[in-house]
C-alpha cells in the first residue's frame, strides 16, 4: 500500500521548515489584517455593512479553501508534501498580487472593485489551502513520539512569530506608506516561500498508493479514538478562534475610529498592536504548553486551553471601548488558550494516526476546522452588525465552554501520550533527533 522514501532529516531541513512556517502565517495573517482597512479606505465600504461584507469574503474564501484542504491532504500522502506546498505559495502569490489593484483594474475594465477583490481573495485562498496543512504535516513527518511535542511546538512558535510580526511591525506600514504597499508584501513573502519550500525541504513520509481518500480508515480511527474525536472538535474551534480574533478585533478598531475621531490607519495600527500583543502571548505560552504536553499529557493541555479561551472570549463582553487598556486581559487569556488549542490537538492527531495516512487524517481535521471558520465567521458577522462588536467573541467563548465539557470527559479516560521526563529544552536545540 505504501513505500517510504530513504532520506535523512538534517538540521537545515528543520530550520527551513521553521522559516517556511513563519512565511505561511505572514501570508495568511496579513491578508486578513489588511482586508478591513482596504475595504474601508480604498473601496469605500460603509460601517453599516462592514461586518457582513468582511464575513462574506472570509466565508467564501474558507469554503473554497475547505475543498482544497480536503484534497491536498490525500494528495500529499500520494505525491509528497513539498511540491504541493511550493505550488500553493505560487498561487497565493498571484492572488496576493491581484488584491491591492482591485480598484484600479475594475476602473480600467468598468467593473466593480469589490467583486474583483472577492476574486483575488479566492485565488489567494486556493494557495493558502495548499500551504498551511503541509506545514503541520511535515512537522509531524519529521518527528517521533519522544520528541514530537517539543519540535512541533517549536514549529508552532515560528507560526506564532510570523503572525506576531504582521501585527506588531507590518500593520504599522499603512500609517507611513499606505495599505496597497503593505498588501504587496503578501505576494513577495509568498513567492519567497515557494522558493524556500521547493529547494530546501524534503519529503520523508511513506507514500500511499491507494487510489482514493482512505475514508474508512479515518472513520475507524474516529470511532475507536475518543482523543482523536476531541482533536477534531477542538479543530472546529481553534482555527475560527484565530480568525475571529484577527478579523473582528481589527473591524472593531477600524469602525470605532469615527466615534473617537481617530483616522482609519491609526485605528488599524492600534488594532495591529493589540493583535500583535496576542501573538506575543502565544509565543511566550507555547514553551509552557510544550512542557504541559510532554509531562502531563496532550488531553490536559487541550482542556486547559479550552478553559482559557472560553474565559477570554466571554470576558470580551465587558469591554466597552477597544482603545481601553482593559482589553489586554481578555486578549491575553484568549491568546494563551488559542496556543494550547492549536498545538496540542495537532500533536495528539499525529500521535494516533498511521504514518501512511497522516496527511489524509490531518486533511480531514483541517476540513472540520474550515467548516468551523465558515460557521463562526458567518454568524459572527451577523452578530457584529446586529448586536455589537463584542457579540462574536462571546458566541465563540460559549462554544469553547461546550467543547471543554467533552474534554473533561475524555480526560477522565486517561491520556497514554503522557511522558515522564523533563522537556526544558531550548527552542532551537537538538534538531537532529
Amino acid at each position: 500500500m505504501f513505500e517510504a522514501p530513504s532520506k535523512t532529516i538534517e538540521r537545515h531541513h528543520w530550520n527551513s521548515l521553521y522559516l517556511t512556517s513563519a512565511f505561511c502565517l505572514i501570508v495568511m495573517t496579513l491578508a486578513v489584517g489588511t482586508q478591513p482597512l482596504y475595504l474601508r479606505s480604498v473601496l469605500g465600504v460603509s460601517p453599516e455593512v462592514a461586518g457582513t461584507i468582511n464575513a462574506n469574503i472570509m466565508v467564501l474564501a474558507e469554503t473554497l479553501e475547505l475543498f482544497v484542504v480536503g484534497a491536498v491532504g490525500y494528495l500529499s500522502d500520494r505525491f509528497g508534501r513539498v511540491r504541493i506546498m511550493a505550488l500553493g505559495f505560487i498561487v497565493a502569490g498571484i492572488g496576493a498580487l491581484m488584491a491591492p489593484f482591485s480598484s484600479v483594474i475594475s476602473q480600467a475594465l468598468g467593473g466593480d472593485g469589490l467583486l474583483f477583490y472577492y476574486l483575488a481573495r479566492l485565488v489567494l485562498a486556493v494557495g493558502i489551502g495548499a500551504i498551511w496543512p503541509q506545514v503541520t504535516t511535515l512537522a509531524g513527518d519529521y518527528t517521533s513520539t519522544a520528541n514530537r511535542s517539543r519540535l512541533m511546538a517549536n514549529n508552532a512558535f515560528m507560526m506564532a512569530f510570523g503572525k506576531t510580526l504582521v501585527y506588531v511591525v507590518l500593520m504599522q506600514i499603512p500609517l507611513h506608506a499606505g495599505v496597497v504597499l503593505t498588501m504587496l508584501l503578501i505576494s513577495l513573502t509568498a513567492f519567497a516561500g515557494a522558493g524556500l519550500s521547493r529547494f530546501h525541504l524534503i519529503d520523508v513520509a511513506p507514500r500511499l498508493h491507494q487510489s482514493s481518500i482512505p475514508w474508512r480508515e479515518i472513520w475507524m480511527l474516529l470511532r475507536t479514538q475518543s482523543r482523536l474525536r476531541l482533536c477534531f472538535a477542538t479543530s472546529f474551534l481553534a482555527r475560527s478562534d484565530m480568525v475571529i480574533t484577527a478579523l473582528f478585533l481589527m473591524l472593531w478598531y477600524v469602525y470605532f475610529a469615527d466615534i473617537l475621531g481617530v483616522t482609519d490607519t491609526a485605528a488599524a495600527a492600534r488594532g495591529g498592536l493589540m493583535i500583535g500583543f496576542a501573538g506575543v502571548v502565544v509565543m511566550v505560552s507555547i514553551p509552557i504548553w510544550k512542557i504541559v504536553m510532554y509531562r502531563y499529557g496532550r488531553v490536559l493541555a487541550i482542556l486547559v486551553g479550552l478553559a482559557l479561551s472560553a474565559m477570554g472570549f466571554i470576558s470580551m463582553g465587558l469591554v466597552g471601548n477597544p482603545f481601553d487598556w482593559f482589553i489586554l486581559l481578555p486578549v491575553a487569556l484568549t491568546a494563551a488558550g488559542q496556543a494550547g488549542c492549536f498545538v496540542a490537538p495537532q500533536v495528539l492527531t499525529v500521535d494516533v494516526s498511521p504514518p501512511n495516512i497522516l496527511g489524509s487524517v490531518l486533511g480531514a481535521s483541517n476540513v472540520v476546522g474550515g467548516i468551523g471558520i465558515i460557521f463562526f465567521v458567518q454568524v459572527g458577522g451577523f452578530l457584529f452588525d446586529t448586536l455589537g462588536p463584542t457579540a462574536p467573541f462571546i458566541f465563540v467563548g460559549i462554544a469553547n465552554a461546550l467543547v471543554l465539557i467533552y474534554a473533561i470527559w475524555v480526560h477522565k479516560d486517561g491520556d497514554t501520550m503522557t511522558l515522564t521526563t523533563n522537556d526544558l529544552y531550548p527552542i532551537f536545540l537538538d534538531l537532529k533527533e
